[in-house]
């Protein structure tokens, strides 16, 4: 029942808000945004936005895929570092908030579609479930390297956000192939790059 009232929490705070971190907020020396704009400061908290979608779905995709692992390990894995994407969820959500943005509307849409998603993946198996994370983690990657290119050049807090969120995602996903994950066909992972586009587009502005 304990375990039940947690994962529950963390499903009402990764859609609804007031997530925790239990780790320092990186970029914390930077002040927070006297050398941006107001269109710097939109255009930051649209990619922050996305960043946020993104850490929502790492949760909905955890907690499903723990629900289901066959080994305990594996189950400890995805624990340690679903708790890390907590602190990114914290940290983006603090972020939109000093920018004077919102997390996006659609979080429940978004939350429920990678519930049920990493619950397929998860009931395929844990290689190929870790062999999701890994995927997701890999592009997840790439997509915050793009951002560090996007981010205005001033916004040190945002960028010093976006780079540990890089380095975490790596770990997890050498976690995952370590643990036993497979590579995935290319038409899965062409599908999940579409859908990561479809997601990344409408968050940045909802």
């Amino acid at each position: 029942m304990d375990r039940l009232i947690i994962e529950f929490d963390t499903a009402l705070r990764s859609v609804v808000g007031g997530a925790n971190s239990q780790r320092p907020t990186p970029g914390s020396e930077h002040t927070s945004n006297s050398f941006l704009d107001a269109s710097e400061r939109e255009h930051a908290a649209g990619l922050m936005r996305v960043n946020h979608v993104g850490e929502v779905c790492a949760q909905a995709l955890y907690q499903s895929q723990k629900l289901v692992a066959r080994k305990k390990e594996i189950q400890q894995m995805l624990d340690h570092s679903g708790q890390e994407e907590m602190d990114h969820l914290a940290w983006c959500e603090m972020r939109l908030q000093e920018l004077g943005s919102h997390t996006s509307y659609l979080n429940p849409f978004w939350y429920a579609g990678s519930f049920a998603i990493g619950l397929v993946a998860g009931l395929a198996g844990d290689k190929w479930s870790l062999g999701f994370v890994a995927e997701t983690e890999k592009q997840v990657e790439n997509h915050l390297e793009s951002h560090l290119k996007k981010l205005p050049a001033e916004d040190r807090r945002s960028r010093a956000i976006v780079e540990q969120m890089r380095v975490d995602e790596f770990a997890h996903g050498q976690a995952a192939l370590k643990a036993g994950g497979v590579d995935l066909p290319r038409p899965i992972k062409t599908i999940m790059q579409l859908m990561s586009k479809v997601m990344t587009s409408s968050a940045y502005r909802i």
